[in-house]
């Protein structure tokens, strides 16, 4: 997670951190994941709510896996 007016990154995840790298499943089931730890890592960081930007990509597969498993996690879009 990036705050654009001071360029600086607050919170970040990937598929390589400790527990996801382990977990067994395709990329969307990582991608789940990753979305889930860092709704976790922003919550513990006071972020509730968050905008989300796509980069263009389609609203689907990982991109969708990924935001739905912060949502799941209790972050706000």
């Amino acid at each position: 997670m990036i705050d654009d007016i001071t360029e600086k990154t607050l919170v970040a995840a990937s598929s390589s951190d400790k527990g996801i790298a382990d977990a067994k499943g395709n990329k969307i089931d990582q991608a789940k994941l990753v979305g889930k730890a860092i709704a976790e890592k922003a919550i513990k960081a006071g972020i509730l709510t968050v905008r989300f930007d796509r980069n263009g990509y389609l609203y689907h597969g990982r991109v969708k896996s990924l935001a739905e498993g912060a949502r799941e996690a209790g972050l706000k879009f």
